[in-house]
């Protein structure tokens, strides 16, 4: 929500429009804009920003939660991966070896994924001993829930067009808030690229709201950007002009849903019996090949499936540069192909190295400190935002910013908004909706009209307003 004062708007009928008042008409359209995409978006930015944020610390978390399975007691040497795999199947009865996980140290435990009925459930196995020390259905596992959360709101694929909505909605509120911010008169940096700790609370709330938005702009606009692939709308759509234009991935790293997700892992394993009589060659021989290759863990090793005839051996490094994908034969465990991050399609690596970055691990802990920054930038913009708003609302009213009187957008933004709806969908779709519901129901009910402030020539009384 912007924090800069209203611009009045020259009315006499039938004079040309100066300049100015061109300029005071894109500024009160802008400033609307804004006022309501932060009112949506601040109850989903926080909360996207605090999964987020423990979202880039998923290998550290993960690893104090593993750490009971971690540096284990040895009485013997190590059972053959077969037999570790096959007491994992024994604990989920009719279940189908889904990957097995090389132990990242010599004394970890196998980590065995499974699947039964579209459940995956990962199964923790003493190499040694061959005792389960754990299992656990996959989605039940913390970042499993945080990154279900963080990408559909525990809701499906409604939760997850309502955070696309979100997400597009927030890349106007950066847009429009850099757009209001800019200084036009200011003289200095104080209270544009410095905050006025001292000049009282009106002017604190709105340096740290403006001052802050400026300085975390560019991080929020590329971590919005960079999760649009993941998403049902644009990253369905993005899929589509890549089939259109025949440069379509041949195996993504990514998916635009979680359901989606789990639809094409049960599609790939709903056929075939368990483990030991699948193949010729053995797992132990995929592994042993795997090992030497000494790939960048986490490694995983998956079976041919009804999508997939061959062994896979992946490594699934975090900063994405470093993974490299190995196949094997399913009969006599030839290496048949061998995938890098190099080899792929200059866009598919372009959108990996977006990934990693969103997820705080293309660069290591700089990344995370940087992903984690960003995130409680955004947070102080939703809280200085909603203190400012409720500080200056009206009694009785929304506090909206009032529109302009003829509601004339110009070319030049109407242009603007239709780029806008055509790179962002979703974005599009809400527009034509709220214009559609704002002239034909809202405005049409004096109640809610003067509540929302949609009567331009009867101006919301209010105390100045940002």
């Amino acid at each position: 929500m912007s924090t800069s004062q209203p611009i009045p708007i020259g009315q006499q009928a039938g004079s040309k429009s100066t300049n100015s008042e061109k300029f005071a008409r894109l500024y009160r359209m802008l400033w609307r804009w804004h006022f309501y995409a932060g009112l949506f978006c601040i109850p989903f930015i926080i909360l996207l920003s605090i999964t987020g944020s423990l979202y880039l610390f998923k290998p550290q978390i993960e690893a104090a939660l593993d750490r009971p399975y971690t540096q284990l007691t040895f009485e013997g040497a190590s059972a053959p991966v077969s037999q570790q795999v096959n007491v994992a199947l024994a604990q989920i009865e009719g279940s189908r070896l889904k990957s097995y996980r090389l132990p990242d140290g010599p004394r970890d435990a196998a980590q065995v994924l499974v699947t039964h009925k579209g459940v995956d459930t990962l199964v923790y196995v003493h190499p040694s001993s061959l005792a389960v020390l754990k299992a656990v259905p996959k989605e039940d596992r913390f970042m499993a829930i945080i990154r279900n959360i963080h990408g559909e709101l525990l809701m499906g694929d409604k939760g997850s067009l309502v955070v696309e909505l979100a997400a597009s909605w927030a890349i106007v509120m950066v847009v429009t808030g850099l757009y209001l911010w800019w200084p036009r008169t200011a003289k200095g940096v104080m209270g544009v690229l410095v905050p006025r700790l001292r000049a009282g609370p009106q002017v604190f709330w709105r340096d740290m709201h403006a001052v802050t938005g400026l300085w975390v702009s560019f991080f929020a606009l590329f971590i919005l950007l960079t999760g649009l692939p993941w998403t049902n709308v644009w990253g369905g759509g993005f899929d589509q002009v890549r089939a259109w234009s025949k440069t379509e991935a041949k195996s993504k790293d990514w998916t635009n849903s979680r359901s989606g997700e789990r639809q094409a892992s049960m599609a790939a394993f709903e056929h075939g019996g368990h483990f030991a009589p699948y193949y010729l060659a053995t797992i132990d021989d995929i592994a042993a090949e795997a090992r030497a290759e000494r790939l960048m863990p986490p490694v995983e090793i998956a079976p041919p499936t009804a999508k997939n005839p061959n062994w896979t051996a992946r490594s699934t490094a975090p900063d994405r540069i470093s993974q490299v994908s190995l196949t094997y034969h399913a009969q006599d465990g030839a290496l048949v192909g061998r995938q890098a991050f190099a080899d792929k399609a200059v866009l598919d690596q372009a959108v990996g190295i977006g990934i990693a970055a969103h997820e705080g691990q293309l660069f290591g802990p700089l990344n995370q400190a940087m992903g984690l920054l960003t995130a409680l930038g955004l947070i102080t913009l939703s809280a200085s935002a909603f203190i400012l708003w409720r500080r200056r609302a009206p009694e009785g009213g929304l506090g909206a910013p009032p529109p302009i009187p003829d509601s004339k957008i110009g070319a030049g933004l109407g242009l603007l908004i239709f780029v806008f709806g055509l790179f962002l969908p979703v974005l599009g779709a809400s527009i034509v909706l709220i214009a559609v519901l704002e002239r034909l129901v809202l405005a049409r009910i004096p109640s809610v009209s003067r509540f929302l402030g949609l009567v331009p020539n009867r101006p919301v009384q209010s105390k100045t307003f940002p």
